[in-house]
């Protein structure tokens, strides 16, 4: 698997870098999202906790993909700017789990 980041720019507001980046990975599977999260990491001299893929694209049959990440200076900052949803699937949040009493407190 070849990684490369096509550029950078720093979101001081924000507090983190955004990254494109592009992997080469003919003959395999698109990665998974830890192996990207590892590799950017690596390339931005970070720990993987302080990095959230928010998107990739793979062109159809080339073994070429695409995608876009958020490096945080902090884990703190972090989990104060994402979702929930995006902290669940890199592993820094439990699932909220619905309960039927909720559901009926919100009929109600």
């Amino acid at each position: 698997m070849k990684f490369e980041i096509e550029s950078k720019k720093q979101n001081v507001l924000h507090k983190r870098w955004e990254v494109l980046f592009n992997v080469e990975h003919i003959g395999a599977p698109t990665p998974k999202r830890d192996e990207l999260r590892q590799k950017v990491a690596e390339a931005m001299n970070t720990k993987k906790e302080f990095v959230i893929i928010d998107n990739t694209a793979t062109e159809t049959g080339t073994g070429l993909s695409s995608g876009y990440a958020k490096v945080y200076d902090s884990l703190d900052i972090l989990k104060k700017s994402e979702k929930h949803y995006m902290l669940v699937r890199h592993g820094l949040a439990e699932k909220k789990v619905k309960t039927k009493t909720a559901k009926k407190s919100k009929k109600n």
